[in-house]
């Protein structure tokens, strides 16, 4: 679902970011559907095309996708009148190739670490959706659905429900302080702040 996400939502953004138009209609589809809290919209498709793994990574996919184009296209703006991109187009470089090779390498790292954060989104938000019934099916091995199925069974067993429940929280930590760790190391800025730090 990450990749998914991802792969579309830099794909588009790339693309609409050179045409004015196209961006233009694009955004406000996009500010549509950033409209909806993410497990609403989420619930909606998946009331529409109905519970099964497959379908939760395509409703979690979409919404995912809208903040990956908003977030893209920003970074692609702020470098398409940089100097070197410019020069680019002065010489007659294509703007696939001036996207490809001259803007794409220097959004990679908000890339990967927007990426890591869209994980841990996507397994609080698949948990949340097993856990309201409305995700996997019963079958299928949730920490929602394990959740979900502990309720009952609370005043007995609470570690039913519990343990999935801490390792949910302990997953869903750990993968936002890889990216926090991530973002540290590829931001030159932090980087940098990281060394002055460290000397002192």
């Amino acid at each position: 679902m990450t990749i998914i996400s991802t792969v579309i939502g830099v794909g588009v953004a790339l693309v609409i970011s050179y045409f004015k138009l196209l961006d233009s209609i694009m955004m406000r589809f996009v500010d549509g559907l950033l409209a909806f809290p993410t497990i609403l919209l989420a619930l909606a498709l998946i009331s529409l095309i109905g519970p099964s793994v497959g379908n939760v990574i395509i409703a979690l996919s979409v919404t995912a996708t809208a903040s990956k184009i908003r977030l893209v296209r920003g970074a692609v703006l702020s470098l398409r009148d940089s100097t070197y991109v410019d020069a680019a187009r002065a010489v007659g470089v294509p703007v696939p190739r001036i996207l490809l090779r001259h803007v794409l390498p220097n959004i990679v790292s908000i890339i990967i670490v927007q990426a890591t954060f869209t994980l841990a989104s996507a397994i609080l938000a698949e948990a949340s959706l097993s856990f309201l019934g409305a995700g996997v099916p019963e079958y299928v091995p949730s920490w929602g659905n394990i959740i979900a199925t502990g309720q009952g069974y609370i005043q007995v067993g609470f570690h039913i429900s519990f343990f999935p429940g801490l390792f949910l929280m302990i997953t869903v930590l750990a993968v936002v302080l890889i990216g926090d760790s991530v973002r540290d190391h590829l931001d030159p800025k932090l980087r940098g702040r990281l060394k002055t730090t460290a000397q002192q």
